[in-house]
Formats: structure tokens, C-alpha cells, sequence
């Protein structure tokens, strides 16, 4: 365990206004149960924390759709969000949240002490003020023209057509996305944390200390901090919140991304008087589980607020994952593209280890992934069925048939080479998976687990106990079957031994079966438990590895499935459930839309003369390359070759395309616009594109041409 005495996971605290879904699970939930069900069997220290977020804009915005209170919208999904995660196995030693008193006055003592220390910067700021709702509006709650592309759904931090970073202040004829009213500006105060002071010991923590983090946070970190941090206010204008505790903060509350991470903390003090033990003892080991969305503000602002604060441990890790598309689809909670995990347990009942082998064995640990309904079933019926299940009901099987439903003896006089390399693979097995485990390998460590069960069906198929118990019915009747003729000139004692030596360690398999297994499918683990007739203190991890599990003549229980086949109609079932809920989604939003003015085209921009159309340079371009941009899931950046050279162009088309299936394709290309850098990359020109209803097609020739054709 190293040269910690104790552990302390966390999990993302999701937001408390909806369900959860597959991807919150893949994300960060399973891995971080994983990896405790892991610690725990070692016999560890450790505490598992999680609860829901229950602040912040997207909560008052859900209550006003809804017209009930934030709080009738935190208590409805804090308990649908807590029964899913409970159902699924997910074993926090606390659900907790952020609306509990215990909360509050933590995160407050926290705000103060570090407004005590002179930490926080105090600024005043024109912001845009709803009048109607009498609210400040976040900037993802403003929309108007984008003054780069003419896009009049633009939000006032980005433009989703042209992919521009924005500001408020840049749209045209900025308005509430919540009543459509004009939008005021008035003065208000906020305190500000100087993250820009904290960038040198940043830089040594993460970027010289951390190294051996994953490759998508540690790049995700350096990024950031290659480009320079900023002041960024801790405070916002709101009534729903943590209240500022201070005189002159009337109508003010803790940003959400301050108090949310000492959710953390808090949660661990509802947990335990020792609180302190965990969060402010350097043999504790800190790991936060998150998705990649969240790698800033857990690698970053979180830990600079730790340091600001003082006396709190740093995170060692933080795992975090890609994103978990759905049928090659991104999941969208707005359009119900998504797989509901209240839902999965409502059609799947007594299935859970289903979903969380299908998502592990498939988790977005270094990019993005795809789950299908398809493969949830083949990776059901073609591995948990066929191999681990198939595996551990041939033991149970032949051992009731042939050694009376008791543990056989292992006969050391007749162990050959393929039983001692067998034993050999228990070791092994427990090695690599442990060795997994340790790094975070979730997927590497369960397919060893499968090998290992694979492994046993091939042991039991070299060694056919039940043709041993043909010839020995043979031998007994005096008759011979010619397909036995390998066996001839065997004693009965000889191939009765072997019958018992191939069964006993089959068994001895399934029992390290049972604890390999356990951090990822709990459910199965315990069944095994109980069909072997051990108690759960078996599944400690010191165990694992042992050829010594079940006692020599000890009674076993009769055999059960532990899986069952997924069939193709309850396959189509699901995707057509996936599709009506995506067309309930856009019927409910057609119907709320505004009245027909918003979907008329925009109006024709002001005329030009010839020479201002002339002045564009227009090339046929071919794409070459595409990949995602760090941070910006609308960005693409694209290499495009243009004939006489190739140019980096970032595009704002992420939403719309996948990388993979646009390389090739052929663009027309602004190539004489004014280079400008987004997300820290210089983009060398513009990408043309048309607007179908919401659908972005590419301006492109009808036949395919060289690139570097002009467009006249």
C-alpha cells in the first residue's frame, strides 16, 4: 500500500436537477467503485465520499420550468440520483449534499478564512442584469448575434456555429435566454481569487510533481497553465446558494465551483468526527475520480484553493475519463439522447453486473468511446455468458455429477504439468490484476479476469472429466468406445484421480473467480459466495492468488446461472426507446419554441459592391487531419491542404461532425482572413458552411477538384 495509512476517494458530486445516465457512470462512478472495493479488500483505510451539487444557475433555471421551489428540485433528484447509485452498487460510505447545513457553514468558515488571509481580490463589474426576472444572467444564459458568423442564437460565451469564443458584451442586441427581454447592465461587487499568484506552485505540483497522471489531465493541466491563468470570481449574484458571509453581500453566493469540491469536505464531517485524519494528514492518499470536464477545476482551482486555504492535503490522482457517446451519438440530456440509469434498472432488474461489466470493459479511460446496444449484448451473451459464465457452471455442474456435490481431493501423486501451470495462473492472475488496479487500468485489470475464467474452460475442456467418467463406465461394463483409445492401459484409480484433480482446481478457480471479480461485479461476486457456501470474508484480497480456498470434502450448493442471455428483441427494444425519447424531446421543444419570426432565415446583410467580394481569397481545400480541441468540446482543429500549402484551421463544427469522418472531405476555405488564435492555436482561415435547420453542411464543389481551386 505504500506510504499511505489511509485513503480518501472521491467521485464527482453530480447536479441535482436530473437523473443520472451510463455516461455518469463510465465517467467516474464505477472506476471510483472499483477502485474502493479494491482498497477495501485489502483491508484499508479508506473513505468514499460523493453527494449531489445542488447550487448554481441550472438549478433556479430547472425550478422556474418546473414552477417549484430549487429545493423541491434538489430533494426530487437527490434521492432518484442516490437509489440509482445504490442500485448499481456503487458503495459510498456517504451520499451526502450540498444544501445541508453542515455544508454551508463549512464551505462559509473556508470563503472567510481565506477573506481573513487578504486572498481574494475585490472588484466592481457592470454585468448584464434580466429585468424581468430580476436576475443576473450567466453568460450561458445570454443570447444574440455573433458578431464574427451573423448567428443570432449565439450564447454570450460562444458562438455553437462558428465555434468563436465570446463575451457578453461582443453579441449584438444581447438578450435573456430565460424571458427574451432586453438586458440591462448594472454594478455589482465580487470577490475574485487570483489564481495567476498561485501559477509557479501549480506548475511544480502538476507539471513537475505529476507526471505519471494520465495523459489527458496532465495535458489538459500543462495547457492551461501554458496559457496563464487568471483572477476568477468566487462570488456570483444570485438567492440560491451558500450567502457570502460578509456585511456588505447582500443577494451574493459562493460560485458553485468553490463550494462544490468542499463538498468533499463536509461530506467527510457528516461521515466521521475523524474527519480531520483524511483531509489533513500527509500519509492520506487524495483521489478524485472525474470526467474530463472536470479536470480544471479539481486540478487547478480546487487545489489552489487547498494550498491558499492550508492545512488540507493535495489530490495524488485524479483518474479522470473521456466522454461515453451512445449509438456513435455524444449524450444530450436536452434532446433525451441518453440511457437513464433508473430506467436500465427498471428493464434490467437483477442485471446491474450487465451494465457495469459492458461499461468498464468499454470505459473512455483515454478517449472517447461508443456504447452500443448491440455490444452490450454480444459482450453479455459472447463473454459473460459464454466464458465466465460458462466457466463457472461447468465446475459446479461436474462436480455435483462427479464427485457427489463435495470438493474433491487434489491427489498430489497424479497432478500432471497442465495442473501445475494452471496453478501457476492463479499468482499471476492476481499479480496483473492487482498491478491494474494500482494505475488505474479498469478495463486492462477486468479483461484479465476474463482470461482467467477463459483459462479455466480451456483447463476443463484438456481434461474432459466427463469423458474420464465414460471410461471409467467402460472399464466397469467391460464394453470400449474407440474414441477413448488415449485413455487405454489407465488404471480407474488413475483416471478417477484425474476427474478429482481437474474439478478440485476448477473449484479453487472459481473461489479466486469470486474475489478477482468482486471490485467489478459485486452481485456475481456474492452469488458465487453463495453457491460455494463462504462467507464474504473470503473476498479479501490476501486470499486471491491461494489454491487452498475450499476444504477438501466440504458440501457445495447446486449450480445456478449467474447470467442469463440478452435477446435480440429486448436489443431493439432499448433503440427504439432511445429514438422515441429523442423524438418526445424535439416534439416538447418545437412546441415551446418562440413563434414562427425565430425560425424565418436572417435577414440579407447590408449590400456590398463588387471590389468588397473580390477582396475574398476562396480555396477548394482538402481535409487532411482532425482532432478535438483540448477544453472546447465544439472545436475542431482541422490540417487542410489548400495546393500550395496546408493550413491549421479551428472550426467550430465538433457538435456536428466526428474527426474520423470528415478527413478527406473537400472545403471551401476564407484563406486571406486575418489569422487569430482560439483555445491557444493559431486558426489560418475559415471554414464555409451552410445552416439546414440546425444541420451544418460544408460549401463545397459539386465534382471534386485540386486543392487550391479558387472559388470566383
Amino acid at each position: 500500500m505504500g506510504k499511505f495509512n489511509r485513503y480518501l476517494i472521491t467521485a464527482a458530486l453530480p447536479y441535482a436537477n436530473g437523473p443520472v445516465h451510463i455516461g455518469h457512470l463510465a465517467g467516474c462512478y464505477l472506476p471510483a467503485d472499483i477502485y474502493v472495493r479494491y482498497l477495501r479488500s485489502k483491508k484499508a483505510d479508506v473513505k468514499f465520499v460523493c453527494g449531489t451539487d445542488e447550487h448554481g444557475v441550472p438549478i433556479t433555471i430547472k425550478a422556474m420550468k418546473e414552477n417549484v421551489s430549487p429545493q423541491d428540485v434538489v430533494d426530487k433528484y437527490h434521492k432518484i440520483i442516490g437509489d440509482s447509485f445504490a442500485a448499481m452498487g456503487i458503495s459510498f460510505d456517504i451520499f451526502a449534499r450540498t444544501s445541508a447545513p453542515i455544508h454551508h457553514q463549512t464551505s462559509q468558515d473556508f470563503f472567510l478564512k481565506m477573506y481573513n488571509d487578504g486572498l481574494f481580490e475585490e472588484k466592481e463589474s457592470e454585468q448584464f442584469f434580466d429585468p424581468e426576472k430580476e436576475m443576473f444572467l450567466a453568460d450561458r444564459y445570454i443570447v444574440g448575434t455573433c458578431p464574427n458568423c451573423g448567428n443570432d442564437k449565439a450564447y454570450g460565451d460562444q458562438c455553437e456555429r462558428c465555434g468563436r469564443t465570446l463575451s457578453p458584451d461582443e453579441l449584438i442586441n444581447p438578450h435573456s435566454a430565460l424571458s427574451n427581454a432586453p438586458l440591462v447592465k448594472k454594478k455589482t461587487k465580487h470577490w475574485y481569487m487570483p489564481l495567476q499568484n498561485y501559477e509557479p506552485w501549480l506548475k511544480e505540483y502538476i507539471v513537475d510533481g505529476h507526471k505519471e497522471w494520465k495523459n489527458n489531465v496532465y495535458g489538459q493541466c500543462k495547457s492551461w497553465l501554458d496559457s496563464g491563468l487568471q483572477s476568477r470570481a468566487m462570488t456570483r449574484d444570485s438567492n440560491w446558494g451558500i450567502k457570502v458571509p460578509l456585511p456588505d453581500a447582500e443577494g451574493k453566493v459562493l460560485y458553485v465551483w468553490f463550494d462544490a469540491p468542499i463538498g468533499y469536505i463536509s461530506a467527510t464531517k457528516e461521515l466521521t468526527e475523524n474527519w480531520a485524519d483524511y483531509w489533513c494528514k500527509d500519509d492520506t492518499k487524495l483521489v478524485h475520480f472525474i470526467g474530463k470536464d472536470n479536470i480544471v477545476f479539481h486540478c487547478i482551482i480546487f487545489p489552489a484553493m487547498l494550498k491558499a486555504h492550508g492545512g488540507f492535503v493535495l489530490p495524488d490522482n485524479v483518474p479522470a475519463n473521456e466522454f461515453l457517446n451512445i449509438e456513435g451519438e455524444k449524450v444530450s440530456t436536452s434532446r433525451n439522447w441518453a440511457v437513464w440509469v433508473n430506467d436500465y434498472i427498471e428493464d434490467f432488474p437483477d442485471q446491474q453486473d450487465v451494465l457495469r461489466y459492458v461499461l468498464c470493459a468499454t470505459a473512455p479511460e483515454t478517449k472517447d468511446n461508443d456504447f452500443t446496444w448491440k455490444d452490450f449484448q454480444d459482450r453479455n451473451n459472447n463473454e459473460l455468458v459464454a466464458v465466465f459464465g460458462n466457466f463457472v457452471n461447468r465446475a459446479m455442474v461436474l462436480m455435483h455429477k462427479l464427485c457427489g456435490g463435495k470438493v474433491p481431493s487434489l491427489h498430489e501423486a497424479f497432478i500432471e504439468d497442465t495442473d501445475r501451470e494452471m496453478l501457476k495462473e492463479f499468482g499471476l492472475a492476481k499479480e496483473k490484476i492487482e498491478n491494474s488496479l494500482e494505475n488505474y487500468r479498469f478495463r486492462e485489470a477486468l479483461a484479465e479476469v476474463i482470461e482467467f475464467s477463459r483459462k479455466g474452460n480451456i483447463y476443463l475442456q484438456q481434461n474432459e472429466p466427463w469423458i474420464l467418467a465414460s471410461v471409467i463406465e467402460n472399464l466397469n461394463n467391460g464394453t470400449w468406445n474407440e474414441k477413448h483409445d488415449k485413455y487405454k492401459g489407465k488404471t480407474e484409480e488413475y483416471l478417477r484421480a484425474r476427474i478429482d484433480i481437474s474439478l478440485h482446481i476448477a473449484l479453487q478457480m472459481t473461489a479466486n473467480l469470486a474475489i478477482f471479480s468482486h471490485p467489478f461485479l459485486p452481485f456475481t461476486s456474492r452469488k458465487i459466495c453463495h453457491l460455494l457456501k463462504v462467507v464474504d470474508r473470503m473476498l479479501e484480497w490476501d486470499n486471491a492468488g491461494s489454491d487452498k480456498l475450499l476444504s477438501v470434502g466440504y458440501s457445495l450448493r447446486a449450480p445456478e446461472l449467474l447470467f442469463k442471455k440478452i435477446e435480440d428483441e429486448q436489443v431493439t427494444a432499448q433503440v427504439q426507446k432511445l429514438h422515441a425519447g429523442l423524438k418526445q424531446a424535439q416534439e416538447a421543444a418545437a412546441a415551446a419554441a418562440p413563434p414562427a419570426e425565430e425560425t424565418i432565415p436572417a435577414p440579407a446583410k447590408p449590400e456590398i459592391q463588387y471590389d468588397d467580394f473580390a477582396k475574398l481569397d476562396l480555396r477548394v481545400g482538402t481535409i487532411l487531419q482532425a482532432e478535438k480541441v483540448a477544453k472546447a468540446d465544439k472545436l475542431l482543429k482541422l490540417l487542410v491542404d489548400i495546393g500550395t500549402e496546408q493550413r491549421t484551421v479551428v472550426s467550430g463544427i465538433a457538435m456536428h461532425f466526428t474527426p474520423e469522418d470528415i478527413i478527406g472531405k473537400q472545403v471551401t476555405l476564407v484563406a486571406n482572413l486575418a489569422p487569430r488564435k482560439m483555445r491557444g492555436i493559431e486558426s489560418q482561415g475559415m471554414i464555409l458552411m451552410a445552416e439546414d435547420n440546425g444541420k451544418l453542411i460544408f460549401v463545397n464543389p459539386a465534382e471534386a477538384v485540386k486543392p487550391g481551386s479558387g472559388v470566383s
